[in-house]
C-alpha cells in the first residue's frame, strides 16, 4: 500500500444526524471520533474530502421500507440534520443517498495513489459499506478505528473485526498510527 502522498482523506457522514443527541440516530462515540478526526485533517492538507449522507430525492425499493421506519429523516424540519457539524459545517461535500459512499468521485480522487484513508460514522453501515466497496474496485483502504463510532463499542467492535480479515488490501490504523506515518508527531 502506498503511503502518504497522494493519499486522500475520506471523513464519512459527520453530520448533525448523527451528533445530536435527541436524533434517533445519535451516536455516542461521535465526540470522540470528531476529536480524532480533527486530528487527522492537518496531516492530509487539501486532500480530505467530507461526505454526507441524504435522503434521496424519490423513495423507492428497499428505501420505501428504511424510510418508513426512520420517518423523521423525511420531515419537512429535517433539513438541519444533514449538514456537517461545527466546525466543518462550510466544507463542501460529496453527498449520497447510499450507505456505500464509494463511486465515480471518491475513485477519481483514490486512482492517483491506488489508496483511502476512511474515518467517521457509522463503522458498521457507512464505513463499512464504503471500505469494501472501495476494496471491490481495487482501491487500498486504510481505517482509522479510533476515528470512527457507532452505537456501541460492540457494534463498533464487530465491524472492525468484519473488516480485520481483509488484509492486505484492507488495513485498521488508529490515529496514533496515521499521525506517525505521515510525519505529524504523536497523538497525545
Amino acid at each position: 500500500m502506498r503511503a502518504g502522498g497522494m493519499e486522500w482523506l475520506v471523513v464519512i457522514d459527520m453530520q448533525n444526524a448523527f451528533a445530536a443527541a435527541d436524533s434517533p440516530w445519535f451516536t455516542p462515540s461521535f465526540g470522540a471520533a470528531h476529536e480524532r478526526i480533527a486530528a487527522l485533517l492537518p496531516l492530509f492538507g487539501e486532500r480530505v474530502v467530507f461526505t454526507r449522507f441524504v435522503p434521496p430525492a424519490v423513495i423507492k425499493g428497499s428505501w420505501e421500507a428504511y424510510y418508513g421506519k426512520w420517518q423523521f429523516a423525511m420531515a419537512p424540519d429535517a433539513a438541519a440534520l444533514w449538514t456537517l457539524v461545527a466546525p466543518w459545517q462550510d466544507r463542501p461535500s460529496l453527498d449520497s443517498h447510499r450507505f456505500s459512499k464509494w463511486g465515480p468521485e471518491l475513485h477519481r480522487l483514490a486512482r492517483r495513489a491506488d489508496s483511502i484513508v476512511l474515518c467517521g460514522v457509522s463503522t458498521e453501515c457507512c464505513v463499512l459499506g464504503t471500505a469494501l466497496a472501495a476494496v471491490d474496485d481495487g482501491v487500498f483502504v486504510r481505517i482509522v478505528a479510533d476515528a470512527c463510532g457507532a452505537k456501541t463499542p460492540e457494534i463498533h467492535e464487530g465491524a472492525l473485526s468484519v473488516l480485520d480479515g481483509r488484509a492486505p488490501q484492507l488495513v485498521i490504523s488508529d490515529t496514533i498510527a496515521e499521525r506517525s506515518r505521515l510525519g505529524g508527531g504523536r497523538w497525545r
